[in-house]
């Protein structure tokens, strides 16, 4: 490669990553600061934790964060059950038409969450599950992007590995959970990061079907947290933000090592 082309492309990828994190670096500066001092980024101003004071006594947080954590868990259950079912099917199972559902599964992709919320509410609602965890991730459990990675991982597997426990007398399901489940490890990993950041910053659908403190996740109290008519104070809204950032940014940090890894050995490019 030209070394001119090398150097543009060191300095595109920089000027990117330099606009794509300079709102979160914003955020960080307007939470330590008053709002006047993070607007004209006085560089001699003092750093404070009013904001985060100020913005923990504003809203239920505690809460907040327990429906996050439990709202990301159990999506990320039903996930791996209906993925691990499904995937394992599509790659060893034969039956008439697999592939032709296989391919309407992956129709899923194509589809954007935002067209089937009218349907999904309808749903939520028959079920009596309408402003309730379960409500908010049932719509999620079936995830094509999920079933199509696990198919992958599952038709990696060496069928000597299978053949051999079929041989000891396990079944479907003693040779799902005793060999595919194991090597696939790595790829349960990917897709575990990728499922959690995903739902813990979802908005629009518990938006939809929350309407109480008791069931809203972290995104919906902090938009009703920063609604104008409560008061638009933008260093306690950063605060609020980044106490609702803070356990994906710190999870990252901790576990960026073995995030690039499981990427990588899942082979996701």
């Amino acid at each position: 490669m030209n070394p001119i082309m090398r150097h543009i492309e060191s300095i595109g990828a920089l000027l990117l990553a330099v606009i794509w994190i300079s709102p979160l670096v914003f955020a960080f500066w307007a939470a330590f600061h008053t709002t006047s001092d993070a607007v004209n980024f006085n560089l001699a101003a003092p750093w404070t934790l009013d904001n985060f004071r100020t913005a923990w006594v504003g809203a239920p947080w505690l809460k907040y964060f327990l429906n996050t954590f439990l709202l990301v868990t159990v999506i990320l259950i039903g996930q791996f059950i209906v993925t691990t079912l499904a995937g394992f099917a599509f790659a060893q199972v034969r039956f008439p038409g697999r592939d032709f559902v296989f391919i309407l599964v992956l129709m899923q992709l194509f589809i954007l969450p935002e067209v089937l919320i009218v349907e999904n509410y309808a749903m939520v609602s028959r079920l009596g599950l309408f402003d309730s965890i379960l409500g908010v991730g049932m719509p999620y459990m079936a995830s094509a992007f999920g079933i199509f990675l696990m198919r992958q991982a599952f038709k990696g597997v060496p069928m000597e590995l299978h053949e051999a426990a079929r041989v000891e007398g396990c079944g479907w399901f003693g040779i799902l959970w005793r060999v595919y489940v194991p090597l696939a490890r790595p790829t349960y990993l990917a897709y575990a990061l990728v499922s959690v950041s995903t739902h813990w910053n979802n908005f629009l659908w518990p938006l939809i079907v929350t309407n109480s403190p008791d069931t809203r996740p972290l995104t919906v109290g902090l938009s009703i947290f920063g609604a104008p008519e409560n008061g638009v104070d933008i260093s306690v809204i950063s605060a609020a933000t980044m106490m609702s950032v803070a356990p994906l940014l710190i999870a990252f940090l901790v576990f960026q090592r073995q995030f690039v890894q499981a990427f990588l050995r899942a082979g996701i490019k």
